[in-house]
């Protein structure tokens, strides 16, 4: 008898130990560590005064040196460990410094050209057996090389068309995200005499958005999203392009069920600010040339690791009002990411001066900063069309491992 109650106290004690450990262990977290992270002192340091991944976790890091070939190699580890000495997690990380950065807020004009031309409609071609089309190639379709020839603009399909004489071409094209290959026969339009492909194509974009950040080697950090093209939705890849200073003409506030937007001003074809380079899921990347209009010398912070982003008050910075501010947002939800997604964390604008200016998040906002404990963790991405005031944010250390 007494030994069946001391089993069943045991029990219980075990269950509640069981579920207390689940409720206060970030798992998920811990899960989502994965090699070759850079981590700070600081980082580190955070993780254990604050109990990031759980109030009975600690992590350290431990050094392991190997002879291979008779040279020497060393990895940094960082161990997790569940009461301080069960081991769970083991992972490679690189200790870094912490890079300090420059913010933005300001709107940029962005124009960039492609890497090939964008499918963006069919077009009917009136020949000499009547009306044809294009079946293969679809809106969004990114069309990169005829017959194995790069493509970069109208002009290449049309001497690559030419020289075809009717021949069938081997297309190169891009389709969400996979390159794929057909053959098509050129048609020969009876009123103009030329051979075509029965698509309307572009092979450019251009855009307003918001700066994130400026590196001390004048690298840039812009908008937390891709440029994709307004007709498709395609992403963009960016053969070249620059961004430029905009003259903010007016704000349109966002609503429920309808996004606002930054009535801004640039003009193509003036002096560039600086030069863009790339563009990827969590932003468009490249370097100034002149950062008198953008770059504020006495505004500037390091960049956290996406370890520490956490539940809680933070600080946006935009220039809507004209002049670059901070505003109170907060932030509500985060996630574990293993790669760069531009929908890192969720926010909520909590000040009365943005909710007054844009009615929360508006077009033209995605890159703007969000600062958490003096440090760069993020940027805009997306607004929430149901509630303008909500959005989401991009982990700014997915950024800055996209700077060249």
């Amino acid at each position: 008898m007494v030994k069946r109650f001391i089993l069943k106290v045991i029990g219980i004690v075990l269950a509640v130990c069981f579920l207390l450990t689940i409720k206060n262990v970030d798992f998920e977290g811990i899960i989502s560590l994965v090699d070759n992270t850079p981590i700070t002192l600081d980082t580190l340091e955070k993780l254990n005064e604050e109990h990031l991944l759980g109030n009975f976790v600690d992590t350290k890091l431990t050094e392991e040196i190997w002879t291979t070939g008779g040279v020497k190699e060393k990895s940094t580890a960082l161990v997790v460990k569940l009461f301080g000495f069960i081991p769970i997690k083991k992972t490679e990380v690189i200790v870094c410094d912490e890079e300090q950065v420059y913010l933005g807020g300001v709107p940029l004009g962005f124009s960039v050209s492609t890497k090939g031309v964008i499918v963006v409609g069919s077009n009917s071609v009136l020949s000499s057996e009547g009306k044809k089309s294009n079946t293969e190639l679809e809106n969004g379709d990114i069309v990169t090389k005829v017959n194995d020839i790069d493509i970069f603009n109208v002009e290449d399909i049309k001497e690559q068309l030419d020289k075809s004489n009717g021949n069938d071409v081997k297309i190169t094209y891009i389709r969400k995200g996979k390159e794929k290959t057909c053959s098509l026969t050129p048609i020969l339009d009876s009123q103009s005499g030329e051979y075509k492909l029965g698509i309307w194509i572009r092979n450019d974009a251009q855009g307003i958005g918001t700066l994130t950040f400026v590196t001390e080697d004048n690298d840039f950090g812009a908008l937390g999203h891709a440029i994709t093209d307004f007709e498709t939705g395609a992403t963009i890849p960016v053969n070249d392009g620059n961004i430029y200073p905009c003259t903010m003409l007016g704000i349109t506030k966002g609503s429920k069920g309808k996004a606002g937007e930054l009535r801004c001003l640039f003009v193509e074809g003036s002096i560039p600010d600086g030069t863009v380079d790339k563009n990827t899921a969590c932003g468009v990347f490249g370097e100034v040339s002149d950062d008198a209009n953008i770059v504020d010398q006495n505004l500037s912070c390091p960049i956290a690791s996406r370890l520490v982003v956490k539940v809680g008050k933070a600080k946006l910075i935009s220039a809507v009002s004209g002049i670059r501010e901070e505003y109170d947002i907060e932030i509500i939800k985060t996630y574990n990411q293993h790669s760069a997604n531009d929908k890192s964390f969720i926010f909520r604008v909590k000040d009365e001066r943005l909710l007054k200016l844009t009615g929360g998040i508006v077009q033209g906002m995605s890159g703007s900063p969000i600062v958490q404990d003096g440090k760069l963790i993020g940027a805009v991405t997306h607004v929430f069309l149901y509630d303008p005031t909500k959005g989401y944010g991009v982990y700014a250390d997915f950024m800055l491992d996209e700077v060249s």
